[in-house]
């Protein structure tokens, strides 16, 4: 941990080389190949878990049952029966499953969350992200277990109302290997929609964002080091007689662009201070393992259309 009122004491890992890393950067820090180690030591409160999905139910029960508190990589589990399982055993030993949805944390998202909360945007009516690169690809998950997942968190977070239904389609470019192009859309009610563009076979990396609504129109740009956000003042305005198509007028409305101030606080810093203090202060976590298990949910849902070559699927 490197929040306050909490450290790091130790870290555990299978492969040789890391453990060598880990005693280069991080002086004063055990390092095991050892996982009991972690769990036997009562001074230890909460475990960090940060390996393959297919891992995380197996590590993450073994920490509750020893009565530790724990931090999650996305997603939290590889069906959303392990997850189900993971928070009847921290309900019932009392302790905390935060899960690793970073980008709810940063600055940019938190922005958007206040422009929404606040009407800026007025009602939403889509959300379209390209989240492309070249690589890494992974054995245990296909690319939108792997990249949409971040649009997923991102939605839950923004949209207090769930999706009804999802499809998806993809392809897997290599045989014997998990789909590494895909596309996938989450219906809401109210007609708003969202579309995910995810891809490992992107000669270019982009993390894109267009969130439209009936007053204004936000642009998120992950990789722009300096305007993340951008508001735009456009958009679409019907008039005339609506019940006859031919009498009425489109109107565009094409206005000023503002860049907002976001916070510049390192995301991860700002999520492993939130998350010492959900445990200090017997607090809520804002990524916590009900938003870990809905996200798990949708990415079922997701598997199953991708299976049937997008046939749509109620969630």
């Amino acid at each position: 941990m490197t929040a306050q009122n909490a450290n790091l004491v130790c870290v555990v890992d299978k492969l040789a080389s890391r453990r060598k890393a880990a005693e280069a950067n991080l002086p004063g820090v055990h390092v095991s190949d050892n996982f009991s180690e972690l769990l036997n030591d009562k001074t230890i409160d909460a475990i960090a878990i940060v390996t393959p999905v297919e891992s995380h139910f197996s590590l993450a029960m073994a920490c509750l049952k020893a009565g530790k508190h724990v931090w999650v990589e996305k997603p939290l589990a590889a069906t959303s029966q392990e997850a189900e399982r993971l928070l009847a055993e921290a309900d019932r030993q009392g302790k905390l499953i935060h899960v690793d949805h970073t980008f709810v944390y940063t600055g940019a998202v938190r922005k958007l969350k206040e422009l929404i909360d606040q009407d800026a945007l007025g009602r939403l009516y889509y959300y379209d992200s390209i989240r492309v690169n070249l690589g890494l690809f992974t054995d245990d998950v296909d690319v939108l277990w792997d990249l949409a997942v971040h649009d997923i968190s991102i939605l839950s977070y923004l949209i207090s109302t769930p999706p009804t239904a999802v499809s998806a389609q993809g392809v897997a470019h290599f045989e014997g290997r998990r789909a590494n192009t895909a596309f996938m859309t989450l219906y809401y009610p109210d007609n708003f929609v969202a579309h995910i563009n995810a891809n490992w076979l992107s000669p270019i990396k982009i993390r894109q964002t267009l969130l439209a609504g009936e007053k204004k129109m936000a642009v998120y740009n992950d990789l722009d080091p300096v305007e993340k956000v951008k508001i735009f003042d456009s958009g679409v305005q019907m008039s005339g007689d609506k019940s006859e198509v031919y009498n009425t007028n489109v109107d565009y409305r094409v206005g000023d662009i503002w860049v907002p101030k976001l916070s510049i606080r390192e995301a991860l810093s700002l999520e492993t201070e939130h998350f010492v203090d959900c445990i200090i202060n017997n607090k809520k976590s804002e990524t916590d393992g009900l938003a870990g298990l809905d996200t798990v949910r949708i990415l079922e849902a997701t598997s199953k259309s991708l299976a049937a070559n997008g046939v749509p699927q109620e969630i």
